[in-house]
């Protein structure tokens, strides 16, 4: 065999190696690996600091992973390259919840809602502004919210475990227990649809 051919059978066995894909963060992020996803974020934006993607990808595994202060810094950061981005917007209100800054974070909801009334997120930004609702002790803005979360996703057990939990608070008895009911036929072991069935029940007289 000719040398010449030699090199380039040498060359074509070695090309595998060096064509091995990037990994993907967003595909990290979605089959849970947020460790590694925060791993590839991170070499991107030593890359490509305006990488808008990266900050968001970066901003998603931080919250799965509870790190809510990460998450609201990198959000903000973000928020100087690409003002009003609706997934920027959603991951500095979920993770000012988690940080107690309860009005902070409505305000943040609110306005995804308003950028994004059909976004991919609104659901869990409904429910997390029934949260805040609950927090601020408005029971009936609490069971808009949560209500309006679960027309978006209708067989979340522990959303409706919340709702009963809300309409227990504005003592609206009848449709607490409704709901607890509800959260208990798509869930029967939920604890928390379970205990507040029974207290509303207690308070209905059985």
């Amino acid at each position: 065999m000719r040398p010449g051919i030699v090199a380039v059978l040498v060359i074509l066995l070695c090309v595998p190696a060096f064509a091995q894909e990037k990994p993907d963060a967003l595909e990290l992020y979605k089959t849970g690996k947020y460790l590694e996803s925060i791993k590839v974020c991170q070499e991107e934006l030593a890359e490509s600091p305006k990488n808008i993607d990266s900050h968001v990808v970066l901003g998603w595994s931080q919250l799965k992973l509870k790190r809510y202060a990460e998450a609201l810094e990198t959000a903000e950061t973000a928020d100087e390259i690409s003002p009003h981005d609706s997934r920027l917007v959603q991951i500095t209100g979920e993770a000012r919840y988690y940080l107690g800054r309860i009005e902070d974070a409505l305000a943040s909801l609110e306005e995804y809602v308003r950028l994004r009334p059909a976004g991919d997120r609104i659901a869990r930004v409904y429910w997390l502004m029934g949260e805040c609702f609950i927090s601020l002790k408005e029971y009936q803005n609490a069971d808009i919210a949560i209500s309006t979360a679960l027309y978006h996703e209708q067989n979340n057990a522990g959303w409706w475990a919340r709702l009963g939990y809300a309409r227990e608070l504005a003592n609206d008895l009848k449709f607490a227990r409704e709901a607890f009911d509800r959260a208990l036929r798509l869930d029967p072991n939920l604890i928390d649809a379970q205990r507040g069935k029974e207290r509303v029940e207690k308070k209905l007289g059985g």
